[in-house]
C-alpha cells in the first residue's frame, strides 16, 4: 500500500465547507439575473450584480466553492507559467497585453473586494515565479521574462533566491506583489454577501435544461428560477449551444499538501518551466506542490506518488497531509472565452477556457460579464469574446477534434478487459462486456460492485477510468463520473445509468 493510497483525498480548502447553508431551490422564483454556478466567476457576478441594484439566484450543483475554486494552488497571479511566450509567439504583442492588463486588474479586484467586503481568507501579498528547474529550462524563462515585459507585465528576471526553496534553481522570472489565500473562504465569504435583499443563493440544484421564451426558465430537478438574463458559470459550459465543447480540451492536475519536519514553505508561488512542470505554493504553514497534468481520459500513471516523490527528494517531509486534483478547460487559442453564449445573444452568457488559471481569470469574467449582463461597454469585450475568430490556431483546432474521432471511434474497437465482473480485483475497475454494450464495473475495497455503462450522456464517449481519482472520465469532452454514475464535472448533466453487475 502506497503512501497515496493511505492520505485525506480532499483540499486543504475544502475542509472549511459548511454543509447545508443554502437550500436547494424549490418551487419558481423569479429574477432580474440567474447565476449558474457556484465558484469564483459565478459568485463574484453575481455580488457585482446585486451591488448594480438587481436580484440575482445563485444555482449550484453542489457546495458554493466546492468545485474547482475549490480545488487549486489558491495563486492568484499575473504570471502563469510560460503563457506570455505562446500568446506573443501565437496571438501577437496586442493580445498578450491585453491579458496581462487584466489578469493584473483581477489580482487588484481580488484583493479590494476582500478588504471592501471585509472577507477574512488568510489573503497575502507574495511574488510570483515561473522557475527553471534545470539550466535546460532556463532559454524558456529568458523567453517568458521578454514575452512578458513586451505584455506590459514589470517582471524581473533573477536567480530565484527569494522563492524560499531548499534547493536551487538555475534562474527565475518573477512578477511581485501578487496574492495567495484561502479560496473557499473567500468564495462563501463572498456568497454570503450575495444572499438576502432580494437576492437568493441555492445549493444541490443542479441545472438540467434552460428554456428561452418570454424570459429564460433555468430548470433543475426540484425547481425553477425564471430571469430575464442568464450566466453560465459552471467552469465548462454546460449547454451545448456555443458548442464550446469543440473549442475545449479538458485537462486534470494534480496537489499534494505537506507538513514539513524543519524548514518553511516557500515565500513565493512558483511554477517551473519545465515538462513536466512542478508548481509550488503554501496555505501559510504546508507546502503545496501540483503538476503531473494530463487530458481527462488518458492514462495519468500514478500522478499523486510522481508529486510525493518528488516532494520528499527536495523537502524534510514530516507528512503528506492530503490529496486533490482539479479539471481545467484549455481554449485551442489560449484565451479564455467570455461573452454572449452565441453570437449576438443578450439574455444567455457564459465564461470558460480558464487554462489552470481560474482564480485570476474567474474573476476578469466576473468583471466582464458584469458589464455584458447590463449593456455597459468593456475594453476586454472583444478580445475575449467567444466568437471571436483565431486563424493563427486553426490547425491546434482541428487537431484537438481529430483525437475526439479518434477516441469516439477506438474506444468502440477495444475489446472487454476481463470476462465477468468476478475478475475485477478490490480497489480496480474493469470493462466488463454485456451483450453488445460494455459495462464499466468497479470493486471497493470492501469488495462491492459498482457498475454503469460506459456511454458519457453528453454525446456518447465511452467513458475510462481513473484510478488515482476512481471516477469515470471521458476522454472527448471531459466529463466525469463518480463510480455510481453521478455527474462530477460536465459538460454532461445527466449521470450514467447504472447497470447490473451480476
Amino acid at each position: 500500500m502506497t503512501e497515496a493510497t493511505t492520505t485525506a483525498r480532499h483540499s486543504l480548502w475544502s475542509e472549511t465547507i459548511p454543509h447545508g447553508r443554502y437550500p436547494a431551490l424549490s418551487g419558481e422564483t423569479s429574477v432580474d439575473v440567474a447565476v449558474v454556478g457556484g465558484g469564483i466567476t459565478g459568485v463574484t457576478t453575481a455580488l457585482l450584480l446585486k451591488r448594480a441594484g438587481l436580484s440575482v439566484a445563485l444555482v449550484e450543483a453542489d457546495q458554493v466553492g466546492g468545485g474547482v475554486s475549490g480545488n487549486n494552488t489558491a495563486k492568484v497571479t499575473a504570471l502563469q507559467s510560460t503563457v506570455y511566450t505562446r500568446l506573443v509567439k501565437k496571438q501577437g504583442v496586442e493580445a498578450a497585453s491585453d491579458y496581462a492588463a487584466a489578469s493584473l486588474a483581477a489580482v487588484g479586484f481580488v484583493a479590494a473586494l476582500a478588504e471592501g467586503e471585509g472577507v477574512d481568507c488568510d489573503l497575502r501579498r507574495h511574488p510570483a515565479y515561473t522557475y527553471a528547474l534545470t539550466e535546460d529550462e532556463l532559454p524558456a524563462v529568458e523567453a517568458e521574462a521578454e514575452a512578458a515585459l513586451r505584455a506590459g507585465l514589470p517582471v524581473v528576471l533573477d536567480r530565484g533566491e527569494l522563492m524560499g526553496v531548499p534547493f536551487e534553481v538555475a534562474g527565475a522570472v518573477r512578477l511581485d506583489d501578487q496574492v495567495v489565500f484561502h479560496p473557499v473562504k473567500y468564495v462563501r465569504g463572498l456568497a454570503e454577501r450575495v444572499d438576502g435583499d432580494g437576492s437568493r443563493v441555492h445549493e444541490g440544484s443542479r441545472v438540467l435544461r434552460i428554456e428561452e421564451g418570454d424570459r429564460v426558465r433555468v430548470r433543475t430537478e426540484s425547481g425553477t428560477v425564471v430571469a430575464d438574463r442568464v450566466v453560465i458559470a459552471t467552469h465548462y459550459p454546460i449547454l451545448d449551444r456555443g458548442l464550446y465543447f469543440a473549442r475545449l480540451e479538458a485537462t486534470r492536475a494534480y496537489c499534494v499538501a505537506a507538513t514539513l519536519r524543519s524548514g518553511e514553505p516557500p515565500t513565493g508561488l512558483a511554477i517551473s518551466a519545465g515538462s513536466p512542470s512542478w508548481s509550488l505554493s503554501t496555505d501559510g504553514e504546508r507546502l503545496i506542490v501540483a503538476g503531473q497534468s494530463h487530458t481527462t481520459g488518458s492514462d495519468e500513471g500514478e500522478p499523486y506518488d510522481e508529486l510525493i516523490r518528488f516532494t520528499r527528494e527536495r523537502w524534510d517531509v514530516e507528512e503528506i497531509t492530503h490529496l486533490w486534483s482539479a479539471q481545467d478547460a484549455v481554449p485551442y487559442d489560449k484565451l479564455p472565452m467570455i461573452g454572449p453564449y452565441t453570437p449576438g445573444d443578450r439574455r444567455l452568457y457564459g465564461a470558460t477556457g480558464y487554462q489552470k488559471w481560474g482564480l485570476s481569470s474567474g474573476t476578469i469574467a466576473a468583471m466582464l460579464l458584469s458589464d455584458l449582463v447590463r449593456d455597459r461597454e468593456n475594453a476586454w469585450a472583444e478580445r475575449f469574446s467567444p466568437h471571436r475568430l483565431s486563424l493563427t490556431s486553426t490547425p491546434t483546432l482541428a487537431k484537438m477534434n481529430a483525437k475526439v474521432a479518434a477516441d469516439f471511434v477506438g474506444d468502440r474497437l477495444r475489446g472487454a478487459d476481463v470476462d465477468s465482473v468476478a475478475e475485477v480485483p478490490p480497489g480496480e475497475a474493469r470493462v466488463v462486456r454485456d451483450g453488445k454494450d460494455k459495462v464499466g464495473v468497479f470493486r471497493d475495497d470492501q469488495g462491492g460492485v459498482h457498475a454503469v455503462s460506459m456511454r458519457c450522456t453528453h454525446l456518447g464517449c465511452l467513458v475510462r477510468f481513473n484510478n488515482a481519482e476512481r471516477s469515470w472520465d471521458c476522454p472527448c469532452h471531459g466529463s466525469r463520473f463518480d463510480v455510481d454514475g453521478a455527474v462530477l464535472e460536465g459538460p454532461a448533466t445527466e449521470p450514467l445509468p447504472r447497470r447490473d453487475p451480476a
